[in-house]
């Protein structure tokens, strides 16, 4: 019958020969975030960079736009890390788990994507901007402000405020008296 001093000394041995194992995978995924990091924080300032060129007068959508990319980035250097140390079924859990999340919240939001998207073509349509009269679906306003995912329309009886896809889809613009 092993002695207590015995069975912690085997224990403690075959910890330290599971630690000696698993080295070589931890230091290859401790190398890799670094790498990986490195990288990461290159593709961001590049990007970001360019964003603030192209939206110069709205600097929240550069910052959107930059923030969404981010997030894919490191979600999949933490997958990619995970899977280098030896834990690929966790990592593919987290991924599996995570597709069908990003399912859902994009189906709940979809109809603030699509005003978000329309808003950028709105932003960069040369033909629509403030102080211009439109006509939309019937209603003629002179278009106030122009944001993310609604434009303000200046109209006889107040103000009008529509989503940025509904604006897109049916607006003409009004001559010039």
């Amino acid at each position: 019958m092993p002695t207590a001093v015995q069975t912690a000394t085997d224990v403690l041995s075959e910890m330290a020969s599971d630690i000696e194992a698993a080295l070589p995978a931890v230091l290859t995924g401790l190398l890799f975030l670094v790498v990986a990091g490195a990288l990461v924080r290159l593709i961001q300032y590049l990007l970001r960079t360019s964003l603030r060129r192209v939206f110069r007068q709205d600097p929240i959508y550069a910052q959107f736009v930059s923030t969404v990319v981010a997030v894919f980035l490191w979600f999949g250097v933490a997958l990619t890390f995970l899977t280098l140390v030896g834990l690929g079924q966790i990592a593919l859990a987290l991924g599996t788990a995570s597709g069908f999340l990003a399912l859902g919240v994009s189906y709940a939001v979809s109809g603030m994507i699509a005003d978000a998207v329309s808003g950028i073509y709105l932003l960069r349509d040369p033909d629509f901007n403030p102080g211009d009269r439109v006509d939309v679906g019937g209603t003629v306003g002179t278009v106030e402000k122009i944001e993310l995912r609604k434009t303000r329309l200046a109209v006889d009886d107040g103000l009008m405020v529509r989503g940025n896809a509904e604006i897109e889809k049916k607006w003409t613009k009004v001559a010039s008296e």
